[in-house]
């Protein structure tokens, strides 16, 4: 081998020509008559020289718009920087968006670059960043595009371009998709295709996103909502059969039809979701797991405000069956208040829509004038039964709200002779549980007691506030001289004005799956296999 001295100067002389190159390219005129110089550039990259492989990676892109025939070569030379040591591949990186110069160019470089998002240096994920959100500036469809597929293929890296699209394209969608409309289409699209294989807060950041896009805002037409409400059914698997064993499945369909209630408040359909539990879920429902039955029935209960005619009368024998086993015939030691609220309030609601579909079911003597009324059969003993489990309900909650009134009465004493923070902590916590349980008693005596006429009144509209949503504000007392402060919505809908949801509806399965990604990338939540085949489990813990 050469000695040390003779290595150095022949690298000193091959960096000198490269600078001469440069200098020659950068005073020419008609750059294109010096060809032969950008090739010898690109050819330095098959060296063993570190500083002119170095500047190589600067003189390639600076030059890269002038020299179109040698594209191809360029390129390759550009891709087999980014696979040298790291001050050789962030020069590379740095200088990737100035090759963007047509679209087959773009969509490899942004396929490259994402591939480099796994880069654990801060300077290098630095590089990459800044080079992929030029990149997307230039040509948004085209850098776009790889990136997605990433995600749509399951490959290793999705994970990190989930989080590069969540921290740096998603919060500038107003500066990138332009033309609005038709941008915004074209990423809809990208995201239908990605979504079909993703954890929970994968699908929860994506759906937040399109909620967010003017195509799907206040003003845009009904038929954009119900292909939100697509994207949702599809993820929630409603045409698999179910699984009483698949929790994976189980978290999904709740999560989802959560994430549906918002748009369900803008006119789409709900029938999807209700007729696979009154079909599936309801059959099996003693099967599922105690501490999934709730969460089920709690969807359910949210979203039957929004049931139309069709769906009430399919939905409600099923609710009716659930109802009488879990109100008791005769007065127990107590029931499962959640279980008989959600139910309750589930019941008013569909049967608000078609009230005279209880006359079968109940005993009613509902009048509408139509056929499906049945006066003349005789359900005397639905309706007898039917009354005296709710006098039984009734009984039970009384009972049971005497004895937690008693209780709580004793919580500020306890709080007050705590002695230390951890005991004042499990009394609040404890304290806060029973003002639920005494809101749940209260709610079902209200929703029980105008049900024991022959003909009863079904509400149908805000007056009950279930316990476990966020409770409505007491109205603000009038000050002297001055004008009454107008009362709170009592409402129990759980959307505000423009659907966008109110805290005291934020689905606690959801938010524990959103939680869990993490903002530089990485594993999020647990991976299982999903339903139908799917490669990823919701990952609840």
């Amino acid at each position: 081998p050469p000695p040390p001295m003779a290595t150095a100067n022949a690298d000193a002389a091959e960096v000198e020509r490269l600078y001469e190159l440069g200098d020659r390219l950068s005073s020419a005129k008609d750059k294109s008559q010096h060809a032969a110089d950008y090739e010898a550039i690109i050819a330095s990259v098959k060296g063993q020289n570190v500083k002119a492989k170095q500047l190589a990676a600067q003189l390639i892109p600076r030059y890269f718009r002038s020299f179109p025939a040698l594209g191809t070569f360029a390129m390759e030379a550009m891709f087999d920087l980014v696979e040298m040591e790291e001050l050789i591949r962030i020069q590379a990186i740095r200088g990737f968006p100035l090759l963007g110069k047509d679209a087959e160019f773009i969509s490899k470089i942004a396929d490259i670059l994402g591939q480099l998002l796994t880069s654990e240096e801060n300077v290098e994920r630095d590089a990459v960043h800044k080079a992929l959100m030029s990149l997307i500036r230039q040509d948004v469809k085209n850098s776009l595009q790889p990136l997605f597929k990433h995600v749509e293929s399951g490959s290793e890296i999705r994970e990190k371009i989930i989080c590069f699209l969540r921290d740096k394209v998603f919060p500038v969608k107003a500066e990138l998709l332009k033309p609005q409309a038709e941008m915004e289409r074209y990423i809809t699209d990208l995201i239908k295709k990605s979504v079909q294989d993703v954890t929970g807060l994968e699908f929860k950041l994506f759906m937040d996103f399109l909620r967010s896009l003017s195509i799907f805002g206040d003003t845009a037409p009904r038929e954009s909502f119900q292909e939100l409400i697509e994207i949702i059914q599809a993820q929630a698997d409603l045409d698999a059969q179910f699984d009483v064993s698949d929790i994976d499945h189980i978290e999904r369909w709740t999560s989802c039809i959560y994430m549906a209630l918002p748009i369900f408040t803008r006119g789409a359909s709900s029938s999807k979701f209700l007729n696979y539990f009154a079909k599936q879920i309801v059959p099996v429902f003693d099967k599922i797991p105690e501490e999934k039955k709730l969460d089920l029935l709690k969807t359910v209960a949210a979203s039957s405000p929004y049931a139309v005619a069709q769906d009430s009368r399919q939905l409600l024998p099923s609710v009716v069956q659930l109802l009488k086993k879990y109100m008791p015939g005769k007065k127990v030691d107590d029931i499962n208040h959640n279980y008989v609220e959600c139910l309750l309030y589930t019941f008013h609601h569909l049967a608000h829509k078609t009230p005279n579909t209880t006359n079968s079911l109940c005993g009613y003597k509902i009048v509408t004038g139509q056929p499906s009324d049945r006066l003349g059969e005789d359900f005397s003993e639905h309706y007898k039964d039917f009354i005296e489990r709710l006098t039984g309900t009734e009984d039970t909650v009384r009972a049971a709200s005497k004895r937690l009134t008693q209780g709580m009465a004793d919580f500020n004493k306890a709080i007050s002779s705590a002695k230390t923070e951890e005991e004042k902590t499990k009394i609040k916590a404890d304290q806060q549980k029973s003002t639920m349980t005494m809101r749940s008693y209260n709610n079902i005596l209200a929703m029980s007691q105008p049900l024991h006429g022959k003909s009863p009144l079904f509400i149908g509209d805000k007056k009950i506030t279930l316990s476990w949503m966020e409770q409505p504000k007491k109205p603000a007392a009038s000050t002297a001289g001055g004008k009454r402060t107008q009362p709170a919505s009592n409402g129990n809908a759980p959307l505000n004005k423009k659907g966008r949801g109110d805290g005291g509806m934020h689905n606690q399965l959801v938010n524990r799956a959103f939680e869990g990604l993490p903002r530089g990338g990485g594993r999020g939540s647990g991976r299982g296999r999903g339903r139908g085949g799917r490669g990823r489990g919701w990952g609840y813990r």
